[in-house]
């Protein structure tokens, strides 16, 4: 893939599209191809990132880095299964990464990396933390740290995380994306966007200096948003004129349903199994 483009392969995700060797779990990882470059995106839960990328006759064994976009085991479980086929590369992680995060539903209970730092290390994950925007790739960045600045997305009161053995709301800090430059705009390719979907996107801009977005792919968490919030994020979503839009995973089955009438051809479910080649020809990945 050169820099004209980018492709994004869904490795895994709560549902699978295609019938072919591929297992479904609750989680995301993405393989991402641009600039001559492939990363992974997060490894979902329990390894099936391996098992499935070899049904897609994806090689994990070229992926040039691993990026994090957070602390939590859907997205961190498949980390052990992965650098044990790979080995030794780059991992870039928020300094928070390894926080203490809990959920509070159906009881509180441990939601964050369901392994110490030593033993990914020993397995060679060679950290990396990023707390301000970098780019790793010629015009792909990593988010760093998103700034909160919309009044209306607030996070999940569900949640929260351990700091000296005392409670707080959790906040997120090592919440992050991944920004893609191409010629027809900004490919954002989102973890979990607990940071919220608009800042994300705003500091997407702000980033690359590049105001017109393409696209979004990834897990929006508006699935358990209260309802003020989801409508204000539609309305803007709805403003920038998207060309492909792919929410899966927290989204939940009811938004992405809704997602799918709002934009119509513009939307497109991504389970695991789905690639997208960006930008599209015709209407439709190529």
């Amino acid at each position: 893939m050169d820099n004209a483009g980018v492709k994004i392969a869904v490795l895994v995700e709560n549902t699978v599209g295609v019938p072919t060797g591929i297992t479904g779990e609750w989680g995301l990882a993405l393989f991402v191809e641009t600039g001559g470059k492939k990363v992974l995106f997060d490894t979902g839960t329990r390894g099936r990132v391996v098992s499935n990328a070899a049904a897609m006759g994806v090689d994990l064994r070229s992926v040039d880095a691993l990026v994090m976009s957070h602390g939590h085991y859907d997205h961190s479980g498949g980390m052990r299964d992965f650098l044990s086929l790979q080995g030794r590369l780059p991992v870039y992680i928020h300094p928070d990464f390894f926080t203490l995060h809990y959920g509070a539903m159906p009881h509180e209970h441990y939601i964050g990396v369901p392994f110490c730092r030593a033993e990914l290390e020993s397995l060679g994950a060679e950290f990396i933390p990023v707390r301000e925007p970098r780019e790793i790739a010629p015009g792909l960045w990593v988010s760093g740290e998103v700034p909160r600045k919309t009044d209306f997305e607030k996070g999940d009161d569900r949640l929260f995380s351990l700091v000296d053995g005392r409670k707080q709301p959790d906040p997120f800090r090592d919440d992050m994306s991944l920004y893609c430059v191409i010629p027809e705009g900004l490919v954002v390719i989102l973890g979990c966007a607990h940071a919220g979907v608009v800042n994300i996107v705003e500091h997407a801009r702000q980033v690359t200096g590049v105001s017109r977005v393409y696209g979004i792919i990834g897990g929006t968490h508006l699935g358990p948003v209260p309802k003020e919030q989801l409508e204000d994020t539609i309305n803007y979503l709805q403003g920038l004129n998207l060309q492909f839009l792919a929410a899966n995973h927290c989204t939940g089955l009811p938004v992405m349903a809704r997602l799918a009438g709002i934009f119509s051809s513009v939307f497109h479910f991504a389970p695991a199994g789905a690639v997208f080649t960006l930008p599209m020809k015709e209407g439709k990945p190529a």
